[in-house]
C-alpha cells in the first residue's frame, strides 16, 4: 500500500501523477518554457484533490533524464524539495524507460526502442524488452547521431519518440525494422509510476540529495565535491 507522486519536465510536456495503491491520476500538459511556473502548483493541486499532503507520501519520483537539461533540473529540484520536507525517498526514473513502457503496453509490443531529440543532430535512445509489466534495458542509454543507432537484436521493433523524426538518417537495417514509428510521444509522469512503485518495493529509493539528473552527454551533472 503506497502513495507516490511523480513529476516530469524533461521535454516540452509538463506532467504530475499520483499513485495510490495502484490507482493513478495525472495532470499532463504540453507547455514549452512554462515548467518552472506550473510544476509545483500542479503537484499541490493534485495532492489537494486527493485529500493528501506531501507528508502523506511514501516517495517522490521524477523523470531524471535524458532530456532537456533545464527541464530535468526543474523536476529534480522540486522532487528533492518535496521529498526532503516529507522525509521520504526519491525515485529517479528514466524518461526513455517510461516511454517504452507506456507505448509497449498500449501497442501490445514487448520490444521497444525509445528515442528523444538530443539537438545538435543527435538522439538519446535505448532499447527495452518488457518483462512482467516493466521495461528492462538491453543496453546502456546512449546519445549519438541517428545513423549510429544499432539494433541489439533482430527485427521487428516498436519505435517511439521524436528521435525517430531522424529515421531517414538511420541505417537501412533500422529503417526496415522500425516501420511507422510513433513520433508524438512524450515522457509522462503516469508512465513512471509502475517503475517507481517497483523500485520502492525493492528498496531502491534514494535520499533527496542522492537523487540526481542523468544527462548522458559528457560534462553532465556532478556533485560539488566531484567538480
Amino acid at each position: 500500500m503506497s502513495k507516490i507522486l511523480a513529476l516530469d519536465t524533461s521535454t516540452d510536456a509538463c506532467s504530475v501523477a499520483l499513485w495510490q495503491d495502484g490507482a493513478v491520476v495525472e495532470d499532463f500538459r504540453v507547455v514549452p518554457r512554462k515548467h518552472i511556473q506550473l510544476l509545483l502548483p500542479m503537484a499541490e493541486a493534485l495532492l489537494s484533490e486527493a485529500g493528501l499532503s506531501a507528508g502523506d507520501l511514501d516517495a517522490v519520483a521524477f523523470g531524471r533524464g535524458p532530456g532537456s537539461f533545464t527541464g530535468i533540473r526543474i523536476a529534480t529540484g522540486i522532487a528533492q524539495g518535496l521529498a526532503f520536507a516529507a522525509d521520504v525517498p526519491v525515485l529517479p526514473i528514466s524518461t526513455l524507460a517510461a516511454m517504452a513502457l507506456e507505448q509497449g503496453c498500449a501497442q501490445g509490443q514487448d520490444r521497444v526502442i525509445a528515442a528523444l531529440d538530443a539537438r545538435m543532430d543527435e538522439i538519446y535512445w535505448c532499447a527495452y524488452r518488457l518483462e512482467d509489466g516493466l521495461p528492462v534495458a538491453l543496453l546502456a542509454e546512449q546519445v549519438c547521431a541517428a545513423s549510429q543507432l544499432c539494433l541489439p537484436q533482430e527485427a521487428p521493433w516498436l519505435g517511439v519518440g521524436p528521435g525517430f523524426n531522424y529515421l531517414a538518417d538511420m541505417t537501412p537495417a533500422v529503417q526496415a525494422a522500425i516501420t511507422a514509428p510513433l513520433l508524438e510521444v512524450y515522457p509522462r509522469a503516469s508512465a513512471m509510476l509502475p517503475i517507481a512503485a517497483s523500485d520502492l518495493a525493492h528498496g531502491r529509493g534514494l535520499t533527496p540529495e542522492d537523487g540526481l539528473p542523468v544527462y548522458i552527454r559528457e560534462g553532465g551533472w556532478k556533485k560539488k565535491e566531484q567538480q
